[in-house]
C-alpha cells in the first residue's frame, strides 16, 4: 500500500464530531466539537461564527496548546472553553444565550499532516412568549364588538393561540393574526368577538397557548364582562328616617346625595354612600333631595321629596273640678286624641328621573309616592 493510499484511508476514517444545538433564550448552550480516529498532531483550534449579530463569517476564538483560548476581534466572557486540547476536544460553553447568538458556528482543527478539518454546529433558539389577555371593556349593546384579545408576544417559533368558549358556542367568534419581527420572533393575537348582551355577562372562557417554545400548554382564564351605565335609580325606604339609593351598574355605581337649592347639613342628615338618614324629623328637612348614581359609562338620578308636618297640642288641663263629670271612657278617648296630635307625621314623595331629563319638569310628569309615618 502506497503512502498516498494510506493517507487517503486516514482521511476517510478521521471525523470531526459536532451536532445541532437547540436551547431556550437565556440558558446555556454547549457547542460540542472534537476529533476522533486520528493520531495527527493538533496545532490549533479555531472557532468561527455567522450569526444574527455577525452576518459575515467571523473568527472569534483561537485555542493554542500553550496559550489556551484567546479571543479575536473582542472579548465575550459568555464563551468558555471547556474542552481538552490534548484530547483534540474544542468544546465551548456559551452562557446567557440571546437571539443575537443564533446562527452557525464552525469548529476548525488544524492537524498535521492532514491539514484543516472542520464541522458546522447550528445553534437554534427557543423563545417562550409573553402572554396576556386584555379586556376590551365592551358596553351593553346590540351590535358585535371585541370582547378581549389574547396575545402570545415575541415567541420563536410562533405560538398557537386559541379560545375555548364552552357553552357560548355560536354566540361568539374568534380571529387570529400573526406579526413576524426582525429578530425572528412572532407575535400572535387571537381576538374574541360577540354581541354584548346581559346573557353573556359573567361567562368564563379560556385562552390556550401552545408551541415548541413552551414545555406545556399555558391556559389563561377570562370572564367576559359587559359594562353598562346605571339603570333606573330607585329610592327605597329602610326605616321611617332612612332611605337607600338602588340601581344596577357595571362597574358598581358611586352615589352622591344632594339637596336642591341648599347644602346638606351634617347636623340634620347623615350620608353613607347610597344611604341617607334624616337625623331629626323637623320641617327644616323639607325639600327636594337628589341621589345621583354614576360610573365610568354614565349616570342617572332619582329624587326624593321630603315634607315633615308636625303639631303639638298645647291645650291646658281644665280645673280638676270640671273634669270630674267625664267618664273613664271619655277621658281615655281624649287622652288618645291629644297624644295623636302630638305625633310628627312624615310624608315623603319620590320620583325616578332619567339622566337626560331636562330641568324644570312639571309636577304632572313626576311619579309621586307618599308614605306617612309617626315619630312619637
Amino acid at each position: 500500500m502506497t503512502p498516498a493510499t494510506q493517507y487517503s484511508l486516514h482521511l476517510l476514517t478521521l471525523q470531526v464530531i459536532g451536532g445541532s444545538v437547540t436551547v431556550e433564550q437565556g440558558s446555556t448552550a454547549i457547542l460540542s466539537c472534537y476529533v476522533i480516529d486520528t493520531n495527527d498532531d493538533l496545532t490549533q483550534i479555531t472557532w468561527q461564527r455567522k450569526t444574527r449579530e455577525k452576518p459575515h463569517n467571523d473568527n472569534f476564538l483561537t485555542i493554542l496548546p500553550r496559550e489556551g483560548a484567546q479571543f479575536v476581534n473582542g472579548d465575550d466572557d459568555r464563551f468558555k472553553y471547556i474542552g481538552n486540547f490534548n484530547n483534540k476536544n474544542g468544546t465551548l460553553q456559551l452562557s446567557n444565550v440571546a437571539l443575537k447568538d443564533e446562527g452557525r458556528y464552525t469548529c476548525i482543527f488544524t492537524l498535521f499532516p492532514s491539514g484543516n478539518q472542520k464541522t458546522e454546529i447550528p445553534l437554534n433558539l427557543l423563545v417562550p412568549p409573553f402572554t396576556n389577555i386584555k379586556d376590551k371593556l365592551p358596553t351593553l349593546g346590540t351590535g358585535e364588538v371585541l370582547f378581549a384579545t389574547c396575545t402570545a408576544a415575541g415567541s420563536k417559533p410562533p405560538a398557537e393561540v386559541r379560545w375555548l368558549t364552552g357553552a357560548l358556542g355560536e354566540n361568539v367568534r374568534t380571529t387570529t393574526n400573526s406579526t413576524q419581527h426582525n429578530n425572528g420572533t412572532t407575535t400572535t393575537v387571537s381576538s374574541l368577538f360577540g354581541v354584548p348582551m346581559r346573557e353573556i355577562d359573567g361567562h368564563q372562557v379560556q385562552c390556550v397557548i401552545s408551541g415548541d417554545s413552551l414545555s406545556k400548554e399555558e391556559t389563561l382564564p377570562f370572564t367576559i364582562q359587559v359594562y353598562f351605565s346605571p339603570t333606573e335609580v330607585n329610592i327605597t325606604v329602610i326605616s321611617e328616617d332612612s332611605f337607600e339609593c338602588v340601581t344596577e351598574a357595571k362597574p358598581n355605581a358611586n352615589f352622591t346625595w344632594s339637596r336642591s337649592g341648599q347644602t346638606l347639613l351634617e347636623s340634620s342628615v347623615k350620608v353613607d354612600g347610597a344611604k341617607l338618614q334624616l337625623l331629626s324629623l323637623t320641617s327644616d328637612l323639607n325639600g327636594l333631595y337628589q341621589c345621583e348614581a354614576s360610573n365610568t359609562y354614565g349616570s342617572k338620578r332619582g329624587q326624593l321629596y321630603v315634607h315633615v308636618a308636625s303639631g303639638a297640642c298645647s291645650a291646658a288641663w281644665a280645673l280638676l273640678g270640671v273634669l270630674i263629670f267625664l267618664t273613664i271612657v271619655g277621658a281615655a278617648v281624649w287622652y288618645f286624641y291629644t297624644h295623636e296630635d302630638q305625633r310628627h307625621r312624615f310624608r315623603l314623595f319620590w320620583r325616578r328621573v332619567p339622566t337626560n331629563e331636562p330641568a324644570g319638569d312639571s309636577a304632572a310628569q313626576q311619579e309621586h309616592h307618599q308614605m306617612e309615618v309617626s315619630n312619637s
